[in-house]
């Protein structure tokens, strides 16, 4: 068994660090995951979650797997067997049993602070849909009725965001006017109208 351990160890230690040193120098190692094509809970609503678990017991289980989690599993396993059979010899039930629970924790410790990234980098990105509603300024000027684009700025989240903006408005948006934003045309570009005041909402 000890065997077992040392190469669980070794090989899945190694991919560890391999992985934490390519993540440190920013190659994206985040292509190193093969489940990650795995459905987000958070994108599931009630009855999809529901079926799953009638139809399929195990479904939570895979939204766990995951190439870090699995290395994170397999090298806890074999540290933690080691560990047991150094301490205990002769003892290769409870350094299976107490290696297997380390593995488990390591796998679900693992996905959790990964989804807890994942999260908080979600929660901190600046989506043009939120710009619906808010009030700017021009900052380049935009050509009236549709017939080109300019520039606008306006506070999101606390920072100064700038858009490609239109208007179908028949005069001409000088910069510095007062604007409010109506549509979003693109994934860069939003429709807006001038207002009286502007008013800056984080």
């Amino acid at each position: 068994m000890g065997i077992v351990f040392f190469w669980c160890a070794l090989i899945a230690g190694t991919i560890f660090l391999v992985q934490f040193a390519i993540t440190i120098v920013g190659f994206g190692a985040d292509d190193l995951d093969f489940v990650d094509d795995i459905p987000d809970p958070g994108d599931l609503d009630v009855g999809d979650v529901q079926g799953d678990v009638h139809d399929h017991g195990s479904t939570w289980f895979f939204g766990v797997v995951s190439f870090r989690t699995v290395v994170s599993a397999v090298m806890f396993f074999g540290l933690m067997g080691l560990a047991v059979q150094e301490g205990l010899p002769g003892q290769p039930l409870v350094a299976l049993l107490v290696a297997t629970c380390a593995g488990a924790v390591a796998m679900y410790g693992v996905h959790y602070l990964m989804q807890l990234m994942l999260r908080l980098k979600h929660d901190g990105t600046v989506k043009i849909e939120r710009s619906v509603g808010r009030r700017g300024t021009v900052y380049l000027p935009i050509p009236a009725g549709n017939s080109g684009s300019g520039k606008i700025q306006l506070r999101m989240q606390d920072r100064i965001m700038e858009y490609q903006a239109m208007t179908g408005e028949s005069e001409r948006l000088a910069t510095g006017t007062p604007i409010e934003v109506v549509h979003v045309i693109n994934q860069n570009t939003v429709e807006v109208k001038p207002v009286t005041e502007a008013i800056q909402t984080v």
